[in-house]
């Protein structure tokens, strides 16, 4: 008898009678968490095969043909013929875009037919707003249904006069069951459907309650067939949990063609749409949307919100080029250090990894004779950007050391570089790209790490660094 399966009275029943639907991890009683990926809530009954006719063994008993694979050897029918690869018609799934160039930039082109879409983002972020306005978009040029969970038709269509998203092709309707969000489509037909949002859905013949491990996967599985059947474009709004990945089993990342984070500050109009998985596109691109009071306005050209004006230099500011995605994006960063009498020093970060800035001042500390210790550090980008890449050490090294000193650097100058625990620059990615972007918004000169490839042209001078100290000598000299 194989392991694992237990034989009663003829019939054959599994011994694991529980299974975590993230990881497939099984055990024979229920547990409130997954002891293999430590998720909550996750382990739910396993189906137990039906009970098996006398003379007919479990699959893995007996010789060839035994139990349920003796059915399967002869096959049986197909939907289509297979076809040779070259004679498939590869303009069905061809991209159609949807009027908003910065999401058509992170979706590759745009909706291909019959794609399930996830979008997932923090409460508030504009998730909603976002999709009302493409859906008022796509519908000049076919049926729109966008079925609201969580708000009413009324409540829907106020927002979309405060943002100008009104369509005669828009249809909007208030539902949580599955079978009726079915039936809408039916009697819709619509080129696009937008689910807002996957977790105020139900299936009646569904255990568990709407949100539920069971009815997400069960929600989206049915959504995602009626999406292939109709070849019917499908957007999914997601919620997120607390440390920011999408609620849900992780199967319904995987059921889906495409995974979007719309993010952003709270406190900052600026929003970006990044693509955590597409099958029509590229995942390293970035979306960039200014969030006012009429709506989400696409930002092709973004760096000037990152970068403050001042008149005269300032010590402790220092601009750097980051690449979000493929595009590269001017941002600055600022630096106050200040002399304290407290026993612990404070070290404030906003925009920035406390641990590469902590990082950095120990180096600059112990490589560059810069004495912060018995400093106050505050350390923070301009316009609530996030700035975690590496490449953005050598700014904030110098924006530091800057403020240390009390001395400014020279306008025009931008540093990119990582900074090595032996004081060392290292090359990062880009660099010729980041150069050009800061040579097209007016900087004159570059401090990147040697051998970085990068070459003047126009009035961009290049400075090559190896290390701490000589970048801290190139950027202060006039």
């Amino acid at each position: 008898m194989s392991v694992g399966v237990v034989m009663v009275h003829g019939m054959a029943r599994t011994s694991a009678g529980y299974r975590c639907a993230e990881c497939g991890w099984q055990t024979a009683k229920w547990v409130g968490r997954c002891g293999e990926c430590q998720a909550w809530g996750t382990v739910e009954e396993a189906a137990v095969p039906r009970l098996v006719r006398a003379g007919i063994r479990a699959a893995g008993y007996g010789g060839a043909g035994a139990g349920k694979n003796a059915g399967r050897l002869g096959g049986g029918p197909v939907s289509t013929p297979a076809t040779p690869i070259g004679k498939v018609d590869a303009a069905e799934a061809a991209a159609r875009p949807t009027g908003m160039e910065e999401l058509d930039r992170v979706l590759g082109g745009g909706l291909v037919p019959g794609a399930v879409l996830l979008m997932a983002g923090e409460p508030g972020v504009g998730k909603s707003t976002l999709l009302l306005e493409a859906g008022a978009l796509v519908a000049d040029g076919g049926p729109v249904l966008y079925v609201t969970g969580e708000e009413s038709a009324a409540q829907v269509r106020l927002r979309a006069d405060r943002i100008g998203a009104i369509s005669e092709n828009l249809y909007l309707a208030a539902e949580t069951d599955l079978d009726a969000v079915v039936s809408h489509v039916s009697a819709v037909e619509p080129k696009l459907l937008i689910i807002d949002s996957v977790q105020t859905i139900g299936a009646a013949d569904t255990d568990g309650v709407p949100g539920g491990v069971t009815q997400v996967r069960e929600v989206a599985t049915a959504l995602t067939a009626v999406a292939k059947e109709r070849g019917m474009a499908t957007i999914l709004v997601g919620h997120v949990t607390k440390d920011g990945s999408v609620a849900g089993p992780r199967t319904l990342e995987h059921l889906v063609d495409v995974v979007l984070h719309f993010e952003g500050d709270r406190h900052s109009r600026l929003r970006m749409v990044r693509a955590l998985k597409n099958r029509y596109g590229p995942t390293d691109e970035v979306g960039c949307f200014d969030l006012g009071e009429y709506g989400l306005i696409g930002l092709a050209d973004p760096s000037g919100l990152f970068v403050s004006r001042h008149r005269e230099p300032v010590p402790g500011t220092c601009i750097t080029v980051t690449l979000e995605g493929r595009r590269p994006l001017l941002a600055e960063v600022q630096a106050l250090v200040a002399q304290t009498n407290a026993d612990v020093p404070r070290r404030v970060t906003s925009g920035l990894d406390p641990s590469r800035v902590g990082m950095v001042l120990a180096v600059l500390q112990r490589r560059a004779d810069v004495k912060v210790g018995k400093a106050d550090v505050y350390a923070a980008t301009v316009g609530g950007v996030k700035l975690t890449e590496p490449s953005v050490d050598l700014a904030v090294a110098l924006a530091l050391s800057s403020s240390m000193a009390n001395l400014s650097l020279p306008q025009g100058v931008i540093a990119t570089g990582e900074v090595g625990l032996a004081g060392e620059v290292r090359n990062v990615a880009g660099v010729p790209r980041r150069v050009a972007e800061a040579e097209r918004m007016g900087l004159r000169r570059a401090i990147v790490p040697a051998g970085s490839g990068a070459t003047a042209s126009g009035g961009m001078e290049i400075v090559e660094v190896e290390d701490v100290r000589s970048a801290l000598a190139a950027a202060l000299r006039g």
